[in-house]
């Protein structure tokens, strides 16, 4: 088996040891985060507007101004 692609390759220098620690440690933290964000994104609660439940909530009750609050979001 052929090892993985390294995360990312020093071309100029000689980073210490914890200078590299530290780079690894803010790229896997920017990489977390953009896909917490995809995730969240991805995960956007629907608008009231295009829900399905809107269609199928109970129909008003005839009345004085029943036409007004068929109107208004359940």
């Amino acid at each position: 088996m052929s090892e993985p692609a390294p995360l990312f390759r020093v071309v100029r220098g000689r980073p210490s040891a914890e200078e590299t620690a530290a780079l690894t440690v803010v790229l896997v933290a920017a990489r977390a985060a953009r896909a917490r964000a995809a995730r969240q994104a991805a995960t956007r609660a629907q608008s009231t507007w295009a829900s399905h439940a809107r269609a199928l909530r109970a129909q008003p009750a005839p009345g004085q101004d029943a036409w007004r609050r068929s109107a208004l979001p359940s």
